[in-house]
Parts: structure tokens; sequence; C-alpha cells
């Protein structure tokens, strides 16, 4: 199953911190039982839900490390999220380390812009 998990948006993995978020994600997650609370389905059809694993909030937690942003363009609900940022931020936590850090949505627009060899 596939899921999005909700009002976050994590670093690509060719992206500055996306291995060490995809690693986050699985040191929490792998090979334990998930709550999966769905909210909705995105355009690609994929669940988009609210995760849980070892009783740990998932997109609270790749937020507060500093492994994710918190996702403007779909954080209606998730607003709890942005203290968690302010806080990764001011820390220069995971990704916020990096002098200027380029969110995953402008990063893929910036690929899908420049022509590839």
């Amino acid at each position: 199953m596939k899921v999005r998990i909700g009002g976050i948006d994590a670093p690509e993995k060719a992206q500055p911190f996306g291995q060490r978020s995809r690693q986050a994600l699985a040191d929490l997650c792998h090979r334990e039982t998930a709550t999966i609370r769905s909210t909705t389905k995105d355009r690609y059809g994929r669940k988009v839900a609210d995760v849980q694993c070892q009783g740990q909030d998932v997109g609270r937690s790749q937020v507060a490390a500093g492994l994710a942003w918190v996702f403007d363009r779909y954080s209606d609900g998730y607003e709890d999220l942005y203290p968690l940022q302010r806080g990764a931020k001011a820390d220069r936590r995971g990704l916020w380390a990096n002098p200027v850090p380029v969110a995953p949505w402008d990063w893929r627009q910036q690929r899908r812009s420049t022509p590839q060899p």
C-alpha cells in the first residue's frame, strides 16, 4: 500500500538530506506495526494519511528532526507542525543545517524546467 504522509513533504532521494530522511522513516517504521488513519487521496491515487509507528506520529517526528517540510499547500489541519519546523530551523537540525535548503516542491519544479542531458 502506498501512503503519503499528511501535511509534510520530504526531500527527494537525490536531494540533500533525501537519503537521511528515508533512513529516519525506515528506522521508525520498518517492520513495525503502523497505525494509518487515511484522510484523503492525492492526485496519484495514493492514500494521504496520518501515520503512527512505535507510538510516534511520523509526520511530527520527521518535521521535528528537520527531515521534512510542512507542506504549505496541504497544511490545513496540520498547523501544529509549524512550531516543530520553526524549532528545527532555529536549531539547524537536519536539512536546516544547509544554509539554503530547497523545498522539495521547488526542487521538483527546477528539475522539470531544466533540460536533462
